[in-house]
């Protein structure tokens, strides 16, 4: 039986806005899976409607072979869950913090303070365990999140964008902690994220999501094989025609996937070393002129920009400039005796 399955989830909001298109698509159990996507492609209302916090227009999701929409009660016993933005009470001290997780859990007494002590210890917040939570850095802010999301033992825990507004450094202790309660804990995880680097390093399989809809899963390899041989980009000199670059590459023998991007095309190549200088000349010949010229191994940018004829990081830029779908209040964690 699989962690998570989620088949054909469908969200439509009030204005006929469509946050999801039909996602489809499971998590395994003792996995890390990633869903991966710009701001605005989805995955946060998905991650909402995973652990009962909003409802599907359509579809079906089960956590731990519980139907959401039937026992959503049932189903936040099961999961922990980190939000994008912090529930840490910056008044309180670290310790008090997981107390208060636990007691709305149900636990108290001598097994809560174990599961505080045995927390505090797992993320390196011993020593600060007593201090207000305000003079934390980020990083052990969200670290405590994380702590308070496990407080429960719960069997799958769910991260919505945890490493957000981490410094480098910070992001790939979080990583650290993450792969650990994978390996060790055989803890199932799902992680939203739109950092590529991250869903590479960390996520055992992933599914790209885009304008609400699954546009490619697999593990990172599988996924960055279908691309095969090298990438090609080129950069026309500002005030030259692209799009006549851009019929001159799809016209090269050895070159594919051609997409166009302002005045920068991107292609690939089986053989990149030998396909650039006799493209340069092409160019040049037809007055073309290149102010730029890259080549690199096929990374999920690249995966991305073959699946939607767009770049990862111009459609994360638009992603979180234009409009989102509406965001519920205040998201606190529901005891799981409450309906």
């Amino acid at each position: 039986m699989d962690a998570i399955n989620v088949r054909d989830l469908k969200k439509t909001y009030a204005g006929g806005v469509e946050a999801l298109k039909g996602l489809t698509f499971s998590v395994r159990q003792g996995e890390i899976f990633g869903l991966l996507g710009p701001n605005g492609a989805g995955k946060s209302t998905t991650v909402r409607i995973i652990v009962t916090l909003s409802s599907a227009t359509e579809g079906r999701v089960e956590v731990d072979g519980v139907d959401v929409a039937a026992d959503p009660v049932e189903v936040r016993r099961r999961i922990g869950y980190v939000s994008q933005n912090t529930t840490v009470d910056f008044l309180a001290t670290g310790r008090e913090n997981l107390h208060l997780q636990g007691q709305l859990y149900g636990h108290s007494g001598a097994a809560l303070d174990n599961r505080v002590d045995e927390l505090l210890k797992l993320f390196d917040l011993e020593s600060a365990a007593k201090r207000v939570t305000q003079t934390y850095s980020g990083g052990m802010k969200r670290r405590l999140d994380v702590a308070m999301g496990l407080v429960h033992r719960p069997k799958i825990l769910v991260l919505d964008e945890p490493t957000t507004g981490l410094d480098p450094e910070s992001r790939a202790v979080m990583w650290r902690e993450l792969e650990r309660l994978a390996k060790d804990g055989g803890m199932t995880i799902l992680v939203t994220t739109h950092y590529l680097e991250e869903a590479d390093r960390l996520c055992d399989r992933l599914a790209i999501v885009d304008g609400g809809k699954i546009v490619a899963q697999g593990t990172p390899n599988e996924l960055k094989a279908t691309l095969r041989g090298d990438i090609v980009q080129v950069e026309i000199a500002v005030g030259h025609d692209a799009e006549a670059a851009a019929q001159l590459l799809r016209s090269t023998p050895g070159l594919s996937n051609v997409i166009r991007e302002g005045q920068t095309c991107s292609a690939q190549a089986e053989e990149g070393a030998h396909v650039i200088p006799k493209l340069i000349a092409a160019l040049e010949a037809a007055g073309l002129p290149v102010s730029h010229v890259a080549m690199s191994r096929p990374s999920l940018d690249e995966v991305y920009l073959s699946v939607t004829g767009k770049s990862f990081t111009k459609a994360d830029a638009a992603g979180a400039a234009g409009p989102r779908g509406p965001v519920p209040a205040a998201m606190r964690t529901a005891k799981p005796g409450a309906k």
